[in-house]
């Protein structure tokens, strides 16, 4: 049986676009081929290829040909989308990260207080988090990668809020435990607003993770963030 290769599966695209799942359509090679961006002879040999695997039947007529995709075409189409699909939607359950404990800028500790976050943090995550946030460096260009990816993924959305002075804005949050779940109530933080780059994680708990771990600066830890803690959870 002949696979349906990249080049097939445009011959099959155009062919159902032109109805021919359910009816014997009329085309000739050199507009097939037009279509599918490939020479006539290329487009000659894609409905061969076809044939032989028993995906179409052809009936000539003339300088045309009256083509009509079979039930096993068909099915096996169906099952290419269903798998593409998957892959394409298929979200990562856990993604892992190792880095280095480094100090911050120290305004952590302000905006975890205030009234704004404090209270989405409790009602979203189900704890209020301790003062300031702990900040880990990245150590490997793979962790920075996932770290630059991680926002696409469903998170626990804190919205941005504005007060009397300024405008704060929206926060994302990914449940993750910590060095083999010696804390397992954690989040990573995704912010609209930071002085940070891809190479910087920042974490949140309900409690000091330094003194809680027993980690200071300098410190290798793990985190492993649980995106499908967030996909029940999301806001």
């Amino acid at each position: 049986m002949v696979e349906i290769k990249l080049q097939h599966i445009f011959t099959m695209t155009d062919l159902l676009r032109r109805g021919a799942q359910y009816n014997f359509i009329e085309l000739t090679t050199s507009n097939l081929g037009k279509n599918i961006k490939k020479s006539q002879q290329a487009a000659s040999r894609h409905l061969l290829d076809l044939e032989n695997a028993g995906y179409i039947e052809r009936l000539r007529k003339g300088q045309k040909f009256r083509i009509k995709i079979t039930n096993r075409g068909y099915s096996e189409i169906q099952s290419l989308f269903s798998t593409l699909k998957s892959a394409i939607e298929v979200t990562p359950f856990i993604i892992d990260f190792e880095g280095t404990v480094v100090s911050g800028m120290g305004e952590g500790a302000y905006y975890m207080a205030l009234e704004g976050y404090r209270k989405q943090f409790k009602e979203k995550l189900g704890f209020e988090p301790y003062p300031g946030t702990l900040n880990v460096k990245l150590v490997d260009q793979v962790f920075m990668n996932a770290r630059r990816d991680i926002g696409k993924y469903p998170s626990v959305f804190i919205d941005g809020f504005s007060d009397d002075t300024r405008t704060y804005g929206w926060v994302k949050c990914y449940k993750a435990e910590i060095n083999k779940a010696a804390v397992n109530n954690a989040a990573v933080l995704v912010l609209e607003r930071t002085h940070y780059d891809d190479s910087m994680l920042e974490l949140i708990a309900p409690v000091s993770l330094k003194e809680s771990i027993g980690i200071h600066n300098g410190d290798k830890i793990s985190v492993k963030v649980h995106i499908s803690d967030n996909l029940e959870r999301k806001y």
